[in-house]
């Protein structure tokens, strides 16, 4: 071979060495989040910190990628998802309705939907189920594009069960509305809520009650129209090691005030 032609392949095997290398090193997923803690939040220093943004990061460098936060309500980060201008949305329950946009990773979390109630709606509805609250005064707020399983979308398809709900656009807007008696309940992510009431001081102001509404293991959700199968494959080989080596665990109890089951992805 002359060596100039030679020459031309180095360049050329170099040249595409650095183009790939590049590319690997501008592999950037949009991530939602909002202030939400234990599971995200913006620390003191500005940075986005939580249970799922350390999550998300590790399991995407495990793919020489890197997680772009972007600030979303809840409903519009489904309508981003599934128009692919966002690409991971961590939190997410598996609906029939989600799986027609999105995929969806392994489960790396499980906390139950609790219902919380206001303290004197506790005294006088003595509820034992979510169908009680059925033909009562009982006004429950439920989030706007928000799963709480099986049981609640079986109880809201009923007009009366549906007349009873006030739709809201943030949990922590439902907290007053609970606290200034325009509300007696929501419900809601227990270890979430029990931080959240803490830090607004209306833990004895409202309590949870025994009934959990769902208890479905939390999944990353992933935009169909900007990623592939064989990307949530590889996302959840790389969740999978986590799990395994021991960095799953390890970043859960930083966050969530509990020794860590890895088994079933929730506290011990």
């Amino acid at each position: 071979m002359p060596a100039q032609l030679r020459r031309l392949l180095t360049v050329g095997a170099v040249m595409a060495a650095l183009c790939m290398g590049n590319a690997a090193a501008h592999c950037s997923k949009t991530v939602r989040w909002s202030d939400d803690a234990p599971y995200s939040f913006k620390s003191p220093g500005g940075e986005i910190s939580g249970f799922s943004p350390d999550l998300i990061r590790a399991a995407l460098k495990g793919l020489n990628c890197e997680a772009k936060f972007v600030e979303l309500p809840w409903a519009r980060a489904l309508r981003e998802l599934e128009q692919g201008r966002l690409d991971i949305l961590p939190g997410a329950l598996r609906t029939p309705e989600r799986e027609k946009f999105a995929y969806f990773s392994r489960p790396v979390n499980r906390s139950p939907n609790v219902l919380f109630v206001a303290k004197n709606a506790a005294t006088k509805y003595r509820l034992t189920a979510l169908a009680d609250i059925t033909g009562t005064a009982f006004r429950l707020g439920a989030q706007i594009g928000v799963a709480y399983g099986g049981d609640y979308d079986t109880l809201v398809k009923t007009s009366a069960f549906a007349a009873q709900i006030t739709q809201i656009t943030s949990r922590r807007s439902a907290w007053k509305m609970i606290e200034q008696e325009r509300l007696d309940g929501i419900i809601s992510d227990e270890v979430t809520a029990l931080v959240e009431l803490q830090q607004l001081g209306l833990s004895e102001a409202i309590v949870k009650t025994d009934i959990v509404v769902s208890g479905e293991p939390a999944m990353l959700a992933l935009s169909q129209a900007s990623l592939t199968p064989e990307f949530v494959k590889d996302l959840d080989r790389s969740l999978d090691a986590m799990m395994q080596d021991g960095r799953y665990k390890k970043i859960r109890e930083q966050y969530i005030p509990c020794s860590a089951l890895v088994t079933r992805l929730s506290c011990r």
